[in-house]
């Protein structure tokens, strides 16, 4: 697979220090970090932003309470800890997490006391994407692992790999719901298999293989159902190509019939709509799944779904689901 990306320094965050400290002394105050279940019984767990969120609320259900980090509409990235944030991080039972995607929240979990660190790279690690050697390997936004894209969530393989792990990390921070972990775990490893199923059938028997995106944050959907994705930006949502960036773009995007640009959820569409106005074709949502906008609507289940339906779409598929 062919990954085509162009990208700008990483942003860098100077407030975690000071909150941390901050956080720190509150706890001092109030007689430490160590901490048990929550007055209500239930496993206090602190997640990290939207996908790590899912597989804490649908693995735990009536016996965690969840608290994400990354606000619905906030692009993770971003993130920047309050000093109340990080002390609810020193204080959780259960931290759900994805290494290197998130800084603040690395040194956080880094600080804090918890006995159970979930760490989503640890049960599926990043991977390396082949790289067009015309352009940069990555956005220049550091993330660990060797390839720069942490969006390991958008493979459902990956990502019931992901959801065993948290399972087995409640269990051991909850042992007396153990067998409720484990049922729930195996649930939604099952919705997840059948969905890695609809993607293959899905996608098995298209037009094209390449897509257009603003972001480049489907390599790992791309790599699992032999796509190749075409990357405006990098893994920064943010980043601004360059005009030989535009223009290679759309050479990829003539050269293989691609019909659609693809924009998403919490960045401005309005890349993807003059690239796809210079070429006269259309823009469709393609959701990287990094936050969802109203919960009580969509979940991962449903905006994955939707994500199959317009690249059927997009590429001419003669589905078979």
């Amino acid at each position: 697979m062919i990954v085509m990306m162009i990208g700008r320094p990483a942003r860098t965050s100077i407030a975690l220090a000071a909150t941390a400290l901050t956080a720190s002394l509150a706890l001092t105050a109030c007689g430490g970090s160590s901490s048990a279940k929550g007055t209500d019984g239930k496993l206090n767990v602190v997640a990290s932003f939207y996908p790590m969120e899912f597989l804490a609320q649908q693995i735990g259900r009536d016996h965690v309470s969840v608290t994400d980090l990354t606000a619905p509409g906030v692009e993770p990235h971003d993130l920047e800890l309050t000093a109340k944030q990080v002390a609810g991080v020193q204080k959780a039972d259960a931290i759900v997490y994805l290494k290197g995607l998130q800084p603040t929240v690395d040194q956080a979990v880094d600080q804090s006391g918890s006995k159970h660190k979930i760490d989503a790279t640890a049960a599926s690690p990043l991977v390396d994407h082949h790289l067009d050697g015309d352009t940069e390997e990555a956005d220049g936004h550091k993330h660990e692992g060797p390839a720069g894209d942490p969006h390991i969530w958008l493979d459902p393989s990956r990502y019931a790999a992901i959801a065993k792990s948290v399972g087995d990390g409640f269990a051991k921070a909850d042992p007396a719901h153990a067998d409720d972990y484990k049922k729930n775990t195996d649930e939604l490893v099952t919705e997840l298999t059948a969905l890695d199923q609809d993607f293959r059938n899905g996608l098995k028997d298209t037009k094209t293989k390449t897509f257009v995106t603003s972001h480049a944050a489907f390599g790992y959907l791309a790599d699992h159902y032999g796509l190749t994705q075409v990357a405006i930006n990098g893994v920064d949502p943010e980043s601004d190509p360059t005009p030989a960036r535009l223009a290679e773009v759309q050479k990829a995007a003539k050269d293989n019939g691609v019909t659609t640009i693809f924009f998403e959820t919490l960045v401005s569409p309005k890349l993807a709509d003059t690239v796809a106005k210079d070429l006269g074709l259309k823009t469709a949502v393609l959701d990287p799944l990094e936050g969802v906008k109203d919960p009580s609507k969509d979940d991962y289940l449903s905006v994955m779904k939707q994500n199959l339906a317009n690249l059927q779409a997009a590429l001419n598929a003669n589905a078979t689901s």
